[in-house]
């Protein structure tokens, strides 16, 4: 079984400052639907090369020059639809669409559930997902995973008129919102394991309130300290993006832990998808390895780079 690969282990711990809005792509007649046209397949392309007769899902993917990549629009500064333009825009949508222009196609986007997606058995309605997702041990049971594309803190946010200071005494017991069947339900209830990560699960007892996304849990959060929930988790840069649109909630202490985020594939996809992953995970080392990465990051996340281990 192929597992992902790790550039180094270390959890990333250092807080982020991000802005919550920023350019969208500026490519003309492009749609949430197309995600771009790349054009044909140039010659320092992966289809450009690969065998289109070789029967597997990156073939078939050459042949038809495009890829359904999965997204979820609720998560900015990572993904977002902007009303104004009708394009999606985020660190997530520049990552995936940079990784359809390697290979030489262009993308089509889908918006799955984050249950339905995290559980594998995609029927083929996606071919990747590029949508912050961490390889926990039980997503790789069903998932395949690259490399990480960049490593994020995941923090605890409290309404501003809260007391909580110290999230190992003071929450415990709390009700806490968080996206269900995501990493932060998994760590409120002690069972995230990834290989090669140890965590301090410092809150005990806690009342887990699951959601559809983070974003809706922060909104019940800011309707007052307690009304609905006492606290919420989700990514650092979820929530200074919810701050920055002036809502009244606020980050509390350190990071609660650091995660790494991957490409994920559908182990059970129809068609042989290993060629297409060892594709991808190549793609994002060279994006690591030639500051494409860090520049989308620094565009999204004021000048920050969250795709380094420091």
């Amino acid at each position: 079984m192929r597992k992902f690969r790790f550039r180094s282990i270390l959890v990333l711990v250092a807080a982020l400052s991000l802005v919550s809005a920023a350019c969208g792509s500026d490519d003309p007649g492009t749609d949430p639907a197309s995600g771009g046209d790349t054009g044909a397949p140039t010659a320092d392309t992966v289809c450009a090369s690969a065998d289109t007769s070789a029967g597997d899902l990156l073939a078939r993917i050459c042949e038809e020059g495009v890829i359904t990549v999965a997204t979820d629009p609720l998560y900015p500064p990572q993904s977002s639809l902007n009303i104004e333009t009708g394009e999606y825009e985020g660190f997530d949508i520049d990552t995936a669409t940079e990784i359809a222009s390697r290979l030489g196609v262009s993308i089509e986007w889908t918006e799955p559930k984050w249950e339905v997606l995290t559980a594998g058995s995609w029927s083929d309605r996606q071919d990747m997902s590029v949508g912050s997702m961490t390889p926990i041990d039980e997503r790789q049971a069903v998932l395949e995973f690259t490399e990480p594309y960049s490593f994020v803190p995941a923090v605890v946010v409290v309404h501003e008129e809260s007391s909580v200071s110290d999230i190992s005494t003071d929450l415990d017991g709390a009700r806490i919102g968080a996206c269900a069947s995501c990493t932060y339900e998994f760590f409120l209830d002690k069972s995230l394991s990834i290989q090669g990560f140890e965590f301090d699960f410092v809150i005990d007892d806690v009342t887990f309130a699951g959601y559809d996304t983070d974003t809706t849990a922060l909104q019940d959060l800011a309707l007052g300290d307690g009304t609905r929930l006492d606290a919420a988790m989700t990514s650092e840069p979820v929530a200074q993006a919810f701050i920055d649109r002036g809502n009244p909630v606020k980050i509390v202490g350190e990071p609660a832990f650091g995660e790494p985020l991957s490409v994920a594939f559908d182990k059970s996809s129809e068609l042989d998808a290993t060629s297409l992953i060892d594709a991808v995970d190549g793609i994002v080392a060279d994006m690591h390895d030639d500051g494409t990465l860090t520049g989308f990051s620094e565009d999204w996340y004021k000048g920050i780079d969250v795709t380094q281990v420091t």
